[in-house]
């Protein structure tokens, strides 16, 4: 304790403030009810294309319609949450759509017709959208403003992570099991303690504007970002495609039967590596290049994947997406709340995640009509050609634009 004390005057003495403290119990908890949010949706999301057809016998393009339901409704509803998070108490919103998305999942459980699960998906992408938008402004209210950057950076992950972990820990579950409902309700419980997780988070407090405000377009979406979101657009039909896809696409077409929990294991571990080897570049400012970085690696993937050459081509390319989002999406997170306003936070997240949905819903959609129409392999390369455009636009245009439009921090 002496030398402690006796350190913090030298830092004193030398006229150096120490670092804030980024991990800090509330960003802590955030963290965790933002993975658990992921995990617990994202633990179905290979498997549902599966269940369709097993459960109903739904064709290729009718499964793309009932998964691309749940993204339809979070786009229409992620402008306004939003505007109810920039306009009312955080946590109060926090805490109320995380109790509806949680309680969606019980739905799964006792939709006995291919309407009915098309409907509860559907339905589900309300709370889901509006709890991410939410639980992601919480996250930068409660971040020390010297650790913005970094801390953006790892809270992406957590979504990332989630979103990449939770599909091969639910494909290794139903390969053992056999059993659909026991997703379900795994996912429930998850849904619940992430819930309980949200509750327990203090924020700042802060100045709620009485007056009622105008309504414009800038309440709902960012449009000083409108470049940046084409380009996330781009690359979330990319992952939109993947995600949903890549279970049946090993096995129907490739004949890796059992390797999809070890494609998604892969894109975890580069989603890891990435963070570790990414967070220096985001704490000292160097976001752009830390995107560049990223789409790159990400185009590699995507290409390596399409040509689908033989199963190591087929596990480098999880590595290499991995590796590619893992820089990506965070640096993109930082780019939006940089070119907002500190009263826009939360129209800054909502825009990306619309960004990110509309991208995905498009993907998710055009893969299933593709491979009914062609084959997988198409709608894969389909997916390449995305990610390169995207790649490019980034290169050429969009780092220029950020940098005019950024605000002082």
């Amino acid at each position: 304790m002496e030398k402690s004390n006796q350190d913090k005057v030298a830092v004193e003495e030398r006229g150096v403030t120490p670092p804030e403290r980024l991990w800090n119990a509330e960003y802590c908890k955030v963290m965790c009810s933002n993975f658990l949010l992921f995990f617990a949706f994202y633990l179905l999301t290979p498997l549902l294309p599966i269940y369709l057809d097993r459960q109903f016998a739904a064709d290729k393009d009718t499964i793309g319609i009932v998964l691309s339901g749940y993204v339809i409704a979070t786009f229409l509803v992620r402008p306004f949450s939003g505007f109810f998070v920039d306009s009312f108490n955080r946590k109060r919103v926090l805490v109320i759509c995380f109790f509806a998305f949680f309680i969606c999942f019980a739905g799964y459980i006792g939709a006995g017709t291919l309407l009915m699960f098309a409907i509860i998906r559907t339905m589900h992408g309300i709370p889901f959208g509006a709890a991410t938008v939410a639980n992601s402004t919480v996250a930068i209210d409660v971040l020390p403003s010297s650790r913005r950057n970094e801390g953006i950076g790892y809270y992406g992950l957590s979504n990332n992570l989630a979103m990449a972990l939770a599909p091969s820990v639910g494909i290794y579950i139903y390969s053992v099991t056999d059993n659909f409902s026991l997703l379900f309700w795994l996912s429930l419980l998850l849904a619940m303690v992430g819930f309980f997780c949200s509750t327990s988070v203090r924020i700042p407090e802060r100045e709620i504007k009485k007056s009622k405000p105008r309504l414009d377009l800038d309440h709902f979406f960012l449009s000083r970002a409108w470049l940046m979101a084409i380009n996330v657009c781009l690359f979330g039909l990319c992952w939109g495609m993947l995600s949903n896809y890549v279970a049946l696409y090993g096995q129907k077409e490739l004949g890796i039967t059992d390797g999809t929990g070890v494609f998604f294991a892969l894109l975890s571990l580069g989603l890891v590596l990435s963070r570790l080897s990414g967070h220096t570049a985001l704490r000292n400012g160097r976001i752009t290049q830390s995107c560049a970085v990223g789409v790159s690696l990400s185009l590699c993937g995507y290409i390596l994947f399409a040509m689908a050459i033989n199963e190591w081509t087929y596990y480098v390319s999880a590595l290499l997406i991995g590796l590619g989002n893992g820089r990506m999406y965070p640096a993109f997170l930082n780019l939006f709340v940089k070119v907002a306003r500190h009263d826009q936070r939360g129209t800054a997240n909502s825009s990306i995640l619309i960004s990110w949905d509309f991208g995905m819903g498009i993907g998710i959609l055009a893969g299933g009509v593709i491979a009914e129409f062609v084959n997988f392999s198409a709608a894969f390369w389909v997916a390449a050609l995305m990610q390169m455009a995207g790649t490019l636009l980034f290169l050429a245009f969009t780092r220029v634009f950020y940098q005019r439009r950024r605000l002082a921090d």
